[in-house]
């Protein structure tokens, strides 16, 4: 059961460097969790959590755009294919948000304080989870799944990333109504 486990990743991770290849990895390389190792390849400029992305996140005056799934997550697979690997979604990521992504199964604390916050915001709360958080960590908007484009009756990434940005604008709307999450310095 273990080797067929580990054959399916490594075809997961093998397929997934194959079909979204790009020249230059993001800022997850060092990363060993395999939902993080996944994604060192997609067009998103992805941060693991800590001190490093929030930094950035100062320097350049952007909200955090937050990822968190599972390699076990049917949603969090399908946001990493459709979306994240999407030219046109990650260069708009790229351009307005310092993007972290976030093993659900290697940070259980994390994500538990992450999940606590968007349910006391009355946001979803389950997986992927799709946050926004200020450069000083506090969380302010969020999200479940959110396709590359508009599918149905469902929010799509551009919009909820909009809004998000306008949340973001308005700092006195973010004091209102925000979780401040424990950041590492």
């Amino acid at each position: 059961m273990r080797l067929i486990f580990r054959l399916a990743i490594a075809f997961s991770l093998a397929w997934t460097a194959a079909a979204f290849a790009q020249e230059k990895p993001n800022h997850l390389p060092a990363e060993s969790s395999a939902y993080l190792e996944r994604a060192i390849f997609q067009p998103v400029d992805w941060y693991p959590w800590g001190a490093a992305a929030f930094r950035r996140a100062k320097e350049l005056n952007r909200p955090i755009l937050l990822d968190v799934g599972a390699v076990w997550c049917p949603w969090c697979n399908l946001m990493d294919r459709d979306t994240y690997t999407n030219a046109a979604t990650a260069d708009y990521i790229n351009q307005h948000f310092v993007a972290v992504k976030v093993d659900f199964d290697a940070s259980p604390n994390l994500v538990a304080q992450l999940q606590r916050a968007q349910a006391i915001l009355n946001l979803p709360a389950g997986l992927p989870l799709t946050s926004f958080i200020t450069p000083d960590g506090k969380l302010f908007f969020g999200a479940g799944y959110l396709p590359s484009e508009h599918k149905g009756d469902r929010s799509f990434f551009r919009e909820v990333a909009e809004e998000a940005l306008a949340r973001y604008a308005e700092k006195s709307r973010i004091e209102d109504k925000s979780f401040q999450l424990e950041v590492e310095k």
